[in-house]
């Protein structure tokens, strides 16, 4: 087991006590609570039938903390339940920087697999092949808004870093989190207007 899940396991129980925290868009919905882990038959059985192999770390984190549930946004779903995950492809270079799904074999692009809930078009997706193996990736599914592309190295260290950040009671637009002081005086902390 990765030394990170026990650490990640006890800062996700911490959270909601913690009395100057960010709020976290979509916490509502998961409440900091995650579903019961998978089972390494039911991710192989994923694997296989979809040809790809998870990144470790997701892997990991799925096997050892939850497999659906608390995280950024409306929270993680399931990969192994069709309905929720979906594997991705970003259109290709010269189109609407969007992503669009693709069967589970027969394309020559690299894959997303969308693990978060995000609402609207927008996505949170895992680079399954590629340079973006285990990466995470943020993007519109028709292209409104390009790409971005997490500075983690990998899952874990992603949803720990959301974790610090909540714990901090920071501000982060790309994990949607509001800070105490945001919260109590918005008018301070306004955006300029649009030119």
């Amino acid at each position: 087991m990765d030394n990170r899940v026990p650490r990640i396991r006890r800062k996700l129980a911490a959270i909601p006590f913690h009395p100057r925290r960010s709020h976290s868009f979509g916490e509502e919905r998961h409440r900091f609570r995650l579903n019961a882990p998978s089972t390494a038959a039911r991710l192989d059985a994923f694997e296989t039938e979809n040809d790809v192999l998870l990144p470790p770390a997701y892997r990991q984190f799925l096997l050892h903390l939850g497999r659906s549930g608390a995280g950024p946004f409306y929270g993680l779903v399931d990969p192994t339940v069709g309905a929720e995950a979906s594997i991705h492809t970003m259109d290709p270079p010269g189109a609407a920087r969007g992503f669009n799904r693709v069967p589970t074999s027969g394309t020559t692009r690299d894959r997303f697999l969308s693990i978060a809930e995000r609402g609207c078009l927008d996505m949170v997706l895992l680079g399954l092949e590629g340079p973006m193996t285990g990466r995470i990736v943020m993007g519109n599914s028709s292209g409104w808004w390009g790409p971005n592309v997490s500075s983690a190295a990998d899952f874990l260290a992603w949803y720990e870093r959301w974790l610090d950040h909540i714990a901090a009671g920071k501000d982060n637009r790309a994990l949607e989190l509001t800070s105490p002081a945001l919260r109590t005086h918005p008018g301070r902390h306004r955006m300029a207007p649009l030119l």
